[in-house]
């Protein structure tokens, strides 16, 4: 069973993953498309311009004529002058089709952007869907093996979980890792409004890929926590190992991250005396539960530097 829930929790952390992946990509693709908007509504002003310069020059209002005038002028300052009119309208043309000739450019490089922002959100909408479909597979593979063990059988897995859960715990406490009893640091404000959150979402049920309200997984509730103390922090347990700041177990405190796992794939906050609020599993609920329940890989402190 628990390595049916470990295999469960790795494909929602995939799942997770590209499920990030798309939402930013979702983003780029409409900035690309807005930015196309723009620089189309942009092209077809330019367009106007240069239409309206052509049909001038057309109905020989263009300026050019000028010229003729110019070699005609009665006097030298009235020469200057046209001399002047014609080369402000000599530039006034150049400027617009040389705006007519950038804005197809800007146009054509941000149409091949977008399509290419679109082909990747294509891409990452495809793959999270196999994805989502391997966690709900495995996720019946659970459900089936529950589903066969008799009520006396599930309370046997349960008391056996409690025993190995509890001897773990002893061990770990025993080795001094952790915080003597009451010797934790004092939380940070924003990893004590972590906690206290945290606290609040006690009860509600493990759901794959869920961040709140009404439900959560793992590391749905400790970036939902922190997120709500005023800290993003990366959405997966992985990201969260990889890209916060680690911290020695002895020097824990209260709004902590606790990775587990040798590949990073389960998160818990931790809310002191050896205790974590933990998402554990599909079927459990968020419960506060001792710090060795699985394997304590180590921790990670969103907010390191703050006290």
């Amino acid at each position: 069973m628990q390595k049916l829930y470990r295999s469960a929790e790795q494909a929602t952390e995939t799942y997770n993953a590209t499920a990030e992946q798309l939402k930013k990509q979702t983003a780029e693709t409409k900035k690309r498309n807005d930015e196309l908007a723009r620089a189309r509504l942009a092209l077809s002003d330019s367009r106007i311009a240069a239409g309206r310069l052509a049909r001038q020059q057309y109905q020989g209002r263009s300026g050019f004529d000028g010229y003729v005038r110019l070699l005609l002028a009665p006097d030298p300052q009235t020469a200057l002058d046209q001399k002047h009119v014609i080369g402000r309208l000599a530039r006034e043309r150049v400027e617009t089709l040389g705006r007519l000739t950038s804005g197809e450019q800007q146009s054509d490089r941000l149409a091949k952007a977008a399509r290419q922002a679109l082909d990747k959100q294509q891409v990452l909408a495809g793959r999270q869907k196999k994805q989502r479909d391997a966690v709900v597979t495995k996720l019946k593979a659970v459900e089936k093996l529950l589903a066969s063990l008799s009520a006396a059988q599930i309370a046997e897995v349960q008391k056996l979980e409690a025993s190995g859960a509890a001897a773990a715990q002893s061990q770990l406490l025993a080795s001094g890792a952790l915080p003597g009893p009451g010797g934790s640091a004092a939380p940070s404000r924003a990893g004590a409004e972590a906690v206290r959150w945290s606290l609040d979402q006690v009860g509600k049920p493990y759901a794959s890929g869920a961040r709140g309200p009404k439900a959560f997984d793992a590391s749905g509730l400790t970036s939902a926590a922190w997120e709500r103390a005023g800290v993003r922090i990366p959405r997966t347990a992985h990201d969260q190992w990889e890209k916060l700041r680690k911290v020695p177990l002895r020097s824990l405190r209260p709004g902590d991250v606790i990775v587990y796992g040798p590949d990073a794939s389960h998160v818990a906050l931790y809310a002191g005396d050896g205790k974590v609020i933990d998402a554990p599993r599909p079927g459990a609920r968020v419960a506060v539960v001792p710090i060795a329940g699985r394997e304590v890989l180590g921790a990670v402190r969103p907010d390191a530097g703050v006290r």
